[in-house]
């Protein structure tokens, strides 16, 4: 009688075990650079496919187990705490036969050796390497950046620091009025500050949305009491023993006891870069999230595949699905890069991009604008399919326009109807 597709794997595996010379009780060992979603989603699905494969040891930066850091905006606003966004406590880690060294970070790779040093000094050898880093948040290195009260919203400890302040402080500045900036603007308006954000350029969430979606946006968020200063440059943070104020080119300024930069992160590549491993903007991977050193492999922000890097959830889950059917011996799986929407985590806004929603030469737009109720659909078709879409107000359709879009579905028979959504177009068929 056949076995299940698991035993299957798990015997694959085994035997992969027995091809490189390690029998029973020489597990070969398995060490994780970073104890973040990525890395740990990796380890999450080898367990699945082979519980007893490698002898696993990760080491993570913050003195924490792994937790959820989508969810650290909800944290700030008050709607969740630390606990509620834990994924992996440290029972988990036990439990699973998994060594963790919390707030110990790996600080050099020996290659030659296959062993990793971490701040504390200990040592580690490794048969296969998986690289997790994630990426570091962008400071704009102006005068003052590094005044006391001048943040990144990137962890827990980030979060508290913000709290802290809101407790203590009235005047809250957010640099960069992308996704991230929104969530920070909106978090610490609802912890009781007021809160200002500063963008660049003039229309808020550019890298995902059209200028209309934009405008709605802005105007429903600044109907919640936040304060825009839109094409703004900063030329310093003033302050002496903390933040006081943020200077613009023009000469002007506003009041800031608390400034958040939120205008980007970068690849945290460091160590790979000096433990000699191939990388450009991020470390250089294959289809099988493999470096081009083949024992060590990297998942998350920190890798660069196809000349693109990462920095939504979607795409690291199915880097990890992919990384862990290599591990496992069962390299099955490529990873192939798709299309991922962005959502918007402020209560009472809602909205939804993905895709292509600019377009070009050749394509053509479908639009529906309805101020009164505060919705705005663009569709960008091209070749009798879709391509990419922005939804505001309304998004309920937001998953099936991406189905079309994963698709390629030939929308010419419902062209008329597409805007309305995906009840009507069935009732028009």
């Amino acid at each position: 009688m056949p076995g299940s597709a698991g035993t299957f794997r798990a015997n694959l595996a085994r035997a992969h075990r027995r091809r490189k010379g390690l029998g029973r009780g020489m597990k070969p060992a398995l060490v994780v650079i970073g104890n973040g979603m990525a890395g740990m989603r990796t380890v999450e699905e080898l367990l699945k496919l082979d519980r007893d494969m490698y002898d696993i040891t990760v080491f993570g930066a913050e003195p924490h187990g792994n937790y959820n850091r989508i969810l650290l905006s909800p944290v700030l606003a008050g709607e969740k705490t630390v606990d509620d966004i834990m994924l992996n406590t440290r029972e988990w880690y036990e439990q699973n036969r998994i060594t963790l060294h919390a707030g110990d970070p790996v600080e050099y790779i020996d290659r030659k050796r296959r062993l990793v040093r971490a701040r504390s000094g200990l040592e580690v050898r490794y048969d296969r390497l998986l690289i997790a880093t994630g990426s570091r948040p962008f400071i704009i290195p102006v005068p003052g950046h590094q005044l006391p009260g001048v943040l990144a919203f990137r962890d827990i400890q980030d979060v508290e620091s913000m709290l802290e302040a809101a407790r203590n402080h009235r005047h809250a500045v957010v640099i960069g009025g992308g996704l991230l900036g929104l969530e920070a603007a909106n978090g610490l308006q609802r912890q009781g500050m007021h809160v200002t954000v500063v963008h660049v350029t003039d229309s808020l969430m550019n890298q995902q949305l059209d200028k209309p979606a934009a405008q709605l946006l802005q105007k429903a968020l600044e109907a919640k009491g936040l304060v825009f200063r839109m094409e703004a440059q900063t030329s310093e943070i003033v302050g002496t023993d903390r933040v006081s104020a943020v200077r613009f080119a023009d000469g002007s300024e506003i009041p800031a006891d608390l400034v958040v930069m939120t205008a980007g992160v970068r690849p945290n590549i460091e160590l790979a870069r000096r433990s000699g491993l191939h990388c450009e903007r991020a470390i250089v991977v294959d289809d099988t999230l493999q470096s081009f050193d083949p024992r060590i492999y990297a998942v998350g922000e920190c890798v660069q595949h196809r000349r693109a890097t990462f920095g939504l959830v979607a795409p690291i889950w199915e880097q990890a699905r992919v990384c862990a059917a290599h591990l496992a011996g069962a390299g099955h799986r490529r990873y192939v890069q798709q299309a991922t929407p962005t959502r918007l985590k402020v209560t009472g806004v809602d909205l939804y991009s993905v895709g292509d929603f600019i377009g070009g030469e050749g394509s053509e737009d479908l639009v529906l604008r309805d101020p009164r109720r505060g919705v705005y659909k663009r569709l960008v078709l091209d070749g009798g399919r879709v391509t990419g879409a922005v939804l505001y107000g309304d998004v309920q359709d937001g998953p099936w326009y991406f189905d079309l879009i994963q698709n390629r579905t030939d929308i010419s028979s419902m062209r008329n109807h597409l805007l309305f959504g995906q009840a009507l177009c069935a009732q028009a068929a």
